[in-house]
């Protein structure tokens, strides 16, 4: 158990620091309302973790410790569902519908077609 949480935890503090390069340069670079980093962090990480998963599904390529390292450590702190609510949650604070529906549906269903996608494409190898 103490080696899956340093795993996890290894993990965790590689995606997290680079959602949050990710974030920073968003916030630096890119005046907008929508919350792109955020939106780009979850979608890329939705293909991450269908890539992960379709390569595990196709064989032994992938430890059981590897899958653990890079699904709930990597893609796990990479991705966010708190931000993406409090994003949401902000939108609707300031009146701004249009955005608000366009971020969320766009987010749930691109993030799934992502997951489907990095699947479809290990099936293709």
């Amino acid at each position: 158990m103490v080696k899956s949480i340093m795993i996890v935890g290894l993990g965790g503090f590689i995606g997290t620091v680079a959602r949050f390069l990710i974030s920073r340069y968003f916030q630096l670079n890119v005046s907008s309302v929508f919350p792109w980093s955020t939106f780009i962090v979850n979608i890329v990480g939705c293909l991450l973790i269908g890539l992960i998963y379709g390569i595990s599904e196709k064989g032994e390529f992938l430890s059981p410790e590897i899958r653990l390292f890079l699904t709930v450590g990597i893609c796990g702190g990479f991705t966010t569902f708190s931000t993406f609510s409090n994003d949401s949650f902000l939108l609707i604070r300031e009146l701004e519908w249009m955005r608000f529906a366009l971020y969320t549906s766009l987010s749930i269903f691109i993030g799934l077609m992502a997951v489907y996608v990095g699947r479809f494409i290990i099936k293709l190898i």
